[in-house]
């Protein structure tokens, strides 16, 4: 229970008190000027101050024993919240990892024809040598088919702009004809998946001041 909750509490408690004893003084006053015999002075406030305080040590266990419940509760809650959280963690681990292996497994699948035509055309016999050139042409064209398929992008540099998300400068070059920061030539492609850059562009750009 917070301070100035127990504090508003003794001081409604002494209050209470207060008028209690007051209001025995004005009994006792009133019977002794009936005539009826009262007693000792000081006697029925001393048994009075005596009760009160055993009920205020009453009220205080209590009140103790509440509160030793209410720490338990959370106590007991806050174990319950860490296995919670212990479960979602392996739980979501192990999705992780059945989800990599299933993408792993859907790349590899779609790659087994480029595999078969690779053993094909390396076991065939090397005399036509523009049969050849066109049967790894069409197997380089279904290799770039199954990355686009599982979400490769090529990362486009033509006439665009430098910029250090998407592009790796190696080389300035200066050129009249382009702006500055223009890239002028792609030396190497850059790629990204689904919008994230797994490879970024390398490339010249233009610098002529």
């Amino acid at each position: 229970m917070p301070s100035f909750i127990k504090e508003e509490l003794k001081k409604k408690d002494e209050q209470k008190l207060a008028d209690m004893k007051e209001e025995i003084k004005r009994a006792v006053v009133k019977e002794a000027e009936e005539g009826e015999e009262v007693p000792a002075e000081g006697e029925a406030p001393a048994e009075q101050e005596a009760v009160e305080e055993k009920d205020e040590l009453t009220l205080a266990k209590e009140e103790i024993e509440g509160l030793k419940t209410q720490v338990q509760e959370k106590e007991e809650r806050a174990l319950r919240l860490q296995a919670d959280f212990e479960n979602f963690r392996r739980r979501t681990s192990k999705e992780k990892e059945e989800l990599s292996a299933v993408v792993t497994q859907g790349i590899l699948k779609d790659m087994l024809p480029l595999l078969d035509n690779f053993e094909r055309a390396m076991a065939a016999e090397a005399k036509d040598i523009d049969s050849f050139k066109q049967g790894v042409e069409m197997i380089f064209k279904q290799f770039g088919e199954v990355l686009v398929k599982n979400g490769l992008e090529h990362i486009e540099v033509e006439g665009q702009k430098f910029d250090p998300n998407f592009h790796q400068a190696v080389m300035r070059v200066e050129n009249p004809d382009l702006e500055d920061e223009t890239i002028a030539q792609e030396l190497q492609k850059g790629y990204m998946v689904k919008g994230r850059v797994i490879r970024p562009s390398m490339v010249q750009v233009v610098a002529n001041s």
